[in-house]
């Protein structure tokens, strides 16, 4: 009988402390839950507003050396990765003369012997004549110019067969179109061609053959693309920070000085064409030509700005607002507080108007 009051008791505790915890519960649940944030003091600092172009660093200049006459490489005394001066040998070509014009050149070098030999004899006959004073002095000076002139007709018709056989004479050897030489002073960035490789010259139907590409290192610029959205903002002038991917930690000064009048369509966004002229690069750092650059380009920038996170501020329409901490007991409250705002890097945003360094600005909500 006692143990049966014993049981009835505690189920009647069970049933009560269920009652109780429902009702704690349901309570619980019926109030409005309590969010707390945290708190952000504005601060003063400088906000600059950049955009990156992707692109490439090379070289202003690059130089194709070509070949004056046609032929076939000889010899090659440079390679690429080579310093070269102006007037230095890079090359030698083999000239293969062509037939119709070896056989012209043959022929007037007979014609030229045959008249030199002729005049040769009517001069000395006239030294004669005019030493037994049989002929005039006027016909005398007629036989020499004569003469003089077949004479040089024969060394200009050796010359032309040397030309065509060899593209050199013996009295032009340091003016020779058979050697190639560098037109600047510059590092050698290729070679394109290799002994036994034909050449040609330039002419109106073809560019030539490029021997070699030289090109001053000491002259680089960076050549990358700008959105359009950004482009209004960028002037000659505007200074870029460079960082090169092959060079880590290292970032170069540099200055636009050239924005494309005309868009190019890249995956479906116009883009254009910037250059920028790097700065003073140290000695001990070499840039290869076409290596892949960053360029961080200021838009905009202000200086001892109040500013706070962006992630505070509300944007409505043309409005900004940030939420002002008023009273922390017995919990948060705010008041949401219009400003004025200028402009932002992204994760800070400078405070115009509305808000002062003593106020505090709700920020995230804690978890």
């Amino acid at each position: 009988m006692k143990a049966k009051k014993i049981l009835k008791i505690a189920l009647a505790a069970a049933v009560a402390g269920v009652f109780v915890w429902t009702f704690v519960f349901l309570y619980r649940k019926s109030q409005p839950e309590v969010k707390t944030y945290d708190i952000v003091s504005p601060t003063r600092s400088s906000i600059r507003k950049t955009t990156v172009a992707t692109g490439k660093v090379e070289p202003r200049d690059e130089v194709l050396i070509k070949p004056q006459i046609s032929g076939i490489i000889a010899d090659i005394y440079k390679e690429a990765g080579q310093p070269v001066e102006k007037g230095e040998i890079i090359a030698k070509v083999k000239v293969i003369p062509e037939l119709g014009t070896l056989n012209a050149a043959e022929s007037r070098l007979r014609l030229a012997e045959l008249n030199g030999a002729q005049a040769e004899t009517d001069f000395r006959r006239a030294e004669q004549l005019r030493h037994d004073s049989l002929i005039s002095p006027e016909e005398y000076e007629k036989s020499k110019l004569a003469v003089q002139q077949a004479r040089e007709e024969l060394t200009a018709a050796h010359d032309n067969l040397q030309i065509v056989k060899e593209g050199i004479t013996k009295n032009s050897t340091d003016i020779s179109s058979t050697l190639i030489r560098s037109t600047i002073t510059g590092l050698i960035l290729d070679v394109p061609v290799k002994v036994g490789n034909s050449v040609i010259m330039s002419n109106t139907f073809n560019d030539g053959t490029t021997i070699a590409t030289v090109a001053d290192m000491n002259d680089l610029i960076f050549r990358g693309n700008v959105d359009e959205t950004e482009v209004g903002r960028v002037h000659e002038g505007t200074p870029a920070k460079l960082t090169i991917g092959a060079l880590q930690d290292l970032t170069f000064e540099a200055r636009v000085e050239y924005i494309s009048p005309k868009a190019v369509e890249d995956n479906g966004a116009n883009q254009f064409e910037i250059k920028a002229a790097l700065g003073t690069v140290p000695d001990s750092v070499f840039i290869r030509s076409g290596y892949s650059a960053n360029a961080e380009i200021v838009l905009d920038s202000v200086a001892d700005v109040l500013t706070v996170p962006e992630g505070t501020v509300e944007f409505q329409g043309d409005s900004t607002f940030v939420y002002v901490l008023t009273d922390s007991v017995p919990r948060q409250q705010f008041r949401r507080q219009p400003i004025s705002v200028g402009i932002s890097d992204g994760i800070n945003i400078a405070v115009l108007d509305g808000l002062s360094e003593n106020d505090r600005v709700r920020g995230n909500e804690k978890p």
